[in-house]
């Protein structure tokens, strides 16, 4: 059985960030990371890749040239938890032990929650940037579109980047309005949502956007099923205002956001809370049971949007708290529930919402960010792919 001082379970953004801060800051620490994937995605773009002003090709990358140097990668998938043994079952069958492990998966896409998506989707109007092979179809789906139904959907679970179901209504509609027939598309959106946003100071701007493009709102739905040959999704309340009314909804194109989850071998874990995310304290990000455990990321369970902005806020403080606990110090780092969304409200125009657990905003910039803003959105285009693979993946921001 191979034993490490600290074992990462996760190649994703938390996963590569704290190995390679924590090799930063110990050199001499014995880090190993457990993920079986060849190729790493910087997701955030994907986004404008539906809008069809991002390169999707340029979001992919090897992962093998972000494992940070030093680090074993064990390049199989994590099966099964032993917690009270210290040790973690992977793919082969054979078992890795820990010292202390950081629990970093990221979410799951339940594409089977929703009957007929998996066998519509990329096909009959049915897109979704959720995903490396479908995000091209969502801009073919667009500016194909000449008139009609298009419905965007938020389902109703916790999902990453909870902005991103209607940053693409957004930006679709701005693409209608550029082409000249808004006036010809019937835009709605049909969310598991209360609301379209959390924090007032920025939906009150997007509630403007709506009304600008002329949308629909309708809340509480759950998406049940695609039609696809007859071109029709059948949403059924779920709020006392509509429970379990089914409403059938034609449409010329919809773009569908998955229902999301932690991982099975997660939920399937002694770890999980009772909600089935990773249990940890939403300050320190210390495992409520076990205390050589720490998670951070989308698999935690944490009361704040799932953003790679949270990561990077969680990030140092979960890397500094194992640190403390290995120097048989006390955990003295804080995460106070940061998180950003950077709301694309059209071509040239962004949001960037910025709020902790209180729904508070917690903004960087000297100005109002409620406002839309072209530099804001080459700050998202331009400036956080950079620093995405230039500092983010190698532990420095």
């Amino acid at each position: 059985m191979s034993h490490y001082q600290v074992l990462v379970v996760g190649g994703g953004n938390a996963g590569i960030s704290i190995s390679a801060y924590l090799k930063n800051q110990r050199p001499d620490l014995q880090i190993a990371i457990v993920d079986p994937s060849e190729k790493h995605y910087y997701q955030p773009a994907w986004t404008l890749v539906g809008a069809g002003t991002f390169d999707i090709q340029k979001t992919e990358r090897n992962q093998k040239n972000y494992i940070p140097k030093g680090v074993t990668w064990i390049k199989q998938r994590c099966v099964s938890f032993q917690p009270d043994d210290n040790q973690v079952t992977i793919g082969d069958g054979s078992q890795v032990s820990y010292d202390y492990m950081v629990v970093c998966p990221g979410i799951q896409l339940d594409w089977g929650a929703v009957k007929g998506l998996e066998e519509n989707l990329g096909k009959n109007g049915v897109c979704s940037n959720y995903s490396f092979q479908t995000a091209t179809y969502t801009f073919e789906c667009i500016k194909n579109l000449k008139g009609g139904n298009a419905i965007f959907h938020n389902p109703h679970t916790p999902v990453k980047c909870g902005g991103a179901p209607h940053k693409i209504m957004y930006m679709a509609a701005d693409y209608f309005r550029k082409h000249g027939i808004l006036n010809k598309v019937n835009i709605e959106y049909w969310s598991g949502a209360a609301r379209l946003f959390a924090v007032d100071k920025y939906e009150q701007t997007l509630l403007k956007v709506v009304k600008k493009g002329n949308i629909k709102l309708n809340f509480n739905y759950k998406l049940l099923e695609i039609d696809g040959v007859n071109k029709k999704a059948i949403f059924e309340g779920f709020a006392d205002s509509n429970k379990d009314q089914k409403v059938e909804v034609a449409y010329d194109m919809i773009h569908v956001t998955p229902p999301q989850s932690a991982p099975d071998f997660i939920k399937q874990s002694p770890l999980v809370n009772a909600a089935g995310w990773v249990d940890v304290n939403v300050n320190t990000l210390q495992h409520n049971k076990y205390a050589n455990i720490f998670s951070l990321g989308d698999a935690a369970g944490l009361p704040i949007s799932k953003t790679g902005a949270a990561i990077r806020k969680q990030m140092p403080v979960a890397a500094n708290n194992l640190l403390s606990l290995l120097d048989k110090k006390a955990l003295d780092q804080e995460y106070t529930g940061y998180t950003s969304c950077p709301l694309v409200t059209g071509y040239g125009k962004l949001v960037l919402a910025e709020f902790d657990y209180n729904n508070e905003p917690q903004e960087t910039f000297p100005f109002d960010q409620s406002k839309e803003r072209w530099s804001m959105y080459q700050l998202k285009k331009h400036v956080l792919p950079r620093m995405y693979w230039n500092g983010i993946l190698k532990g420095k921001m």
